[in-house]
């Protein structure tokens, strides 16, 4: 599965940073099957940068996990070992990544923008990801779900809604909605 190239306009991150980004991905979930601890060092300046980013697994063709982290809290290369050793191993959906799964994994990371607040008809489908939160819940949909899920707007904003724990027409009746866009970029 080819993972779409990016939805802003201009890449960020040059393909050898996106190639050693998915090489960290791959040897962190390679060290955690092992039970060992990866230690590295950034590429450049530009990786060690605070960035929110989530990584996905898939296998066959079908989710495998997905697990990030939306705030900037740690340097875009250590969230991306991080991210990678919880999707494979702690995304409560799925049993953990064996050994004989590794080599059919197929990777794929989306690097987030800072989020902002934004109106229901400035979102843009396939461009902007989204989160929606009203009190304790909030719910985050990544830019390519609704282009891979073939969604309208109104569908993205009620499902945004619903992963909020919130009912699907929150985000018309006081729900706060913020936007982001990704360079999401993969195997």
């Amino acid at each position: 599965m080819k993972a779409p190239s990016a939805s802003i306009e201009a890449p960020e991150y040059s393909a050898e940073e996106r190639a050693w980004l998915l090489a960290v991905a791959r040897q962190a979930i390679a060290a955690g099957l092992k039970g060992e601890r990866l230690q590295l060092r950034p590429l450049n300046a530009h990786l060690a940068e605070h960035r929110g980013a989530f990584t996905t697994l898939h296998a066959r063709g079908r989710l495998r996990g997905c697990v990030g982290y939306i705030v900037a809290v740690r340097p875009l290369y250590q969230t991306i070992l991080e991210t990678a050793q919880a999707a494979a191993f702690e995304d409560t959906r799925f049993d953990p990544v064996s050994a004989g799964e590794l080599a059919e994994l197929e990777l794929e990371i989306s690097v987030l923008s800072p989020f902002r607040a934004m109106q229901p008809e400035q979102v843009v489908v396939g461009r902007h990801g989204l989160m929606v939160s009203q009190g304790l819940n909030r719910g985050v949909l990544l830019p390519q779900v609704p282009v891979e899920q073939g969604w309208d707007r109104e569908t993205f904003l009620a499902q945004t809604c619903v992963k909020a724990g919130l009912q699907p027409t929150a985000w018309s009746c006081g729900a706060a909605l913020e936007a982001f866009t990704a360079e999401i970029f993969g195997e």
